[in-house]
């Protein structure tokens, strides 16, 4: 259906609620995306615009191309020939909790790589990151039930119902978004149905990771070589997914397990898997995981037990 805006753009976040599956139903004002200008381009365009044909006339500028013209760096913009099946795009969902000292410069990174859309799950924030991701060009979708794998599932009932690639990337500024083109490559090759950006195999900046950190990335991986035949080296949060395949992985877990969940399905779904070598910084801020002794008990809890559990399925045949 239409969407209807009100002018000046001062929309909401998206709530989960108002969508059903993949593509958004809404047709309130309360449930509108903000589409927000980032550049004087884009502000003067949407300055002209008035009245509730605001969305409609914004949304035709997007597709004849006037509105945030970017540098198409994923193997450039679809011509004649790719306007078919055969062209993803790409979306990016990146979950947040109270990291408005990092969103900006993530969101405008991300965009920078010539991506569709960039989806902001705020988790609960009280610092305006929503606010501050909104300003940035995202589209900032509302989650309050806090879980890093509940903010993901509301990204994915967000995302436009003919997404190609969805890409999951940290809020924290600790992700080098430079890789995301080689991330994605291998999938719009037709080579691989699943890549996961590996820390192991690129470069870890000293203090980026903790020693559980570390020590967890390197028995969970084995577990899932040894285990089920995915040639794992990480559980990178930094990752690229077919949209078709990431639906069939029927995705449930709602906090810590999420990343080694798609690890486990993908392998028990025999999708083609490749890993990356990627970079990866300090974040920005305090984590709410890693450095927190709950977090990392929870964590690391969470993460052996689906392990365990799957793992034993498959012995049983299950």
């Amino acid at each position: 259906g239409s969407r209807r805006c009100r002018w000046p753009p001062r929309w909401p976040a998206l709530s989960p609620s108002s969508c059903d599956g993949w593509a958004c139903q809404s047709n309130s004002t309360e449930n509108a995306l903000r589409i927000l200008p980032d550049d004087e381009h884009n502000s003067a365009l949407l300055r002209k615009v008035a009245g509730v044909d605001a969305l409609t006339e914004a949304t035709g500028a997007l597709t004849a191309g006037r509105l945030r013209p970017r540098p198409h760096l994923l193997r450039g913009a679809p011509d004649a020939a790719e306007r078919d099946s055969d062209y993803l795009p790409v979306d990016v969902i990146i979950p947040a909790l109270n990291e408005a000292g990092a969103i900006r410069n993530v969101v405008r990174a991300v965009l920078s790589q010539g991506v569709r859309g960039v989806y902001v799950v705020d988790n609960g924030s009280d610092d305006g990151t929503a606010e501050i991701a909104a300003h940035a060009g995202a589209v900032v979708v509302d989650e309050q039930r806090r879980g890093y794998g509940a903010a993901c599932l509301a990204g994915l009932r967000a995302l436009p119902s003919d997404a190609g690639i969805v890409v999951f990337i940290d809020a924290d500024g600790s992700d080098d978004v430079r890789a995301l083109g080689q991330l994605v490559a291998p999938i719009r090759d037709g080579k691989a149905d699943f890549v996961v950006g590996s820390r192991a195999l690129g470069f870890a900046e000293a203090g980026s990771m903790t020693f559980a950190q570390r020590i967890g990335n390197v028995i969970a991986s084995a577990w899932l070589r040894g285990r089920f035949g995915l040639p794992a080296t990480d559980l990178g949060p930094f990752r690229a997914i077919r949209a078709s395949s990431l639906r069939s992985l029927d995705m449930a877990d709602t906090d810590y397990g999420w990343t080694v969940e798609m690890q486990i399905k993908a392998a028990r779904a025999k999708l083609r898997y490749r890993e990356v070598p990627v970079s990866y910084r300090r974040r920005v801020g305090r984590s709410k995981i890693s450095r927190t002794v709950r977090g990392t008990l929870g964590a690391g809890v969470k993460i052996l037990s689906l392990l365990a559990r799957y793992d034993l399925r498959s012995r049983s045949g299950g």
